[in-house]
């Protein structure tokens, strides 16, 4: 297994995940511990600045409203976690600075072994990790995750049967588990009419992404924690 670094939201710690030990549960609901922080931020106005500095822990995604669905894309690709591309609005950059779509944001991170599944990591940049998440913002908003990817045969767009549904009530609002929903994808890949849970980055698919669907959220917090 690979040693995949991190970032402790910003602070710009980096700790190696073999140094670990599986983190307690804080007030909020989420793990505490050292994690990286992801920021997924809904805007009515799209971004023009290029927003493809690594160094940052926020994309930007279009923000809707509860009668307006707006559709974003965050590609994926497997190394360590890094915002590559911050901006949903214009073409997509990775974090080698190539151009990979006509319009999404870009975010990197490690194949997870955290996942039962019968087709692991197989190469690359691996960890174990959690992936929890909440949303903040106006109370009101909602957004929907969805792991997809490309089916290298048929060129077809493959979407997970599972999904995230964060809903900004009123209140306190609380971090969930959504490891299983964001770091792997369930589908009948080999058309047996069984749904097989498949990595991030393993099982012959390619061009990984998450489909946010975004109905008024302004704040989608991501924390990632290497176990």
């Amino acid at each position: 297994m690979s040693k995949s670094r991190m970032r402790a939201g910003g602070l710009g710690l980096v700790v190696v995940a073999a140094v670990l030990a599986a983190p307690a549960h804080a007030g909020n609901g989420a793990p505490s511990g050292p994690h990286y922080n992801l920021n997924i931020i809904g805007v009515a106005k799209g971004k023009t600045a290029p927003l493809t500095n690594s160094d940052r822990h926020t994309i930007f995604v279009g923000l809707g409203g509860n009668n307006d669905l707006v559709e974003s894309r965050i590609y994926l690709a497997q190394g360590d976690f890094q915002v590559c591309d911050g901006n949903a609005f214009d073409a997509a950059f990775n974090c080698a600075g190539t151009r990979i779509a006509s319009q999404g944001a870009a975010f990197q991170l490690p194949c997870n072994t955290n996942i039962t599944t019968l087709i692991p990591c197989s190469a690359g940049d691996t960890a174990s990790y959690e992936v929890w998440a909440r949303g903040l913002g106006k109370p009101g908003g909602k957004a929907t995750m969805t792991t997809c990817a490309t089916d290298p045969t048929t060129l077809e767009t493959v979407c997970s049967t599972e999904n995230v549904l964060l809903v900004r009530n009123t209140g306190k609002s609380t971090f969930k588990n959504v490891t299983n929903e964001l770091s792997s994808l369930m589908a009948d890949i080999n058309g047996d009419g069984i749904l097989e849970r498949v990595a991030l980055f393993s099982g012959g698919l390619q061009d990984f992404f998450w489909q946010f669907d975004n109905q008024g959220l302004k704040l989608t917090q991501l924390r990632f924690y290497l176990l």
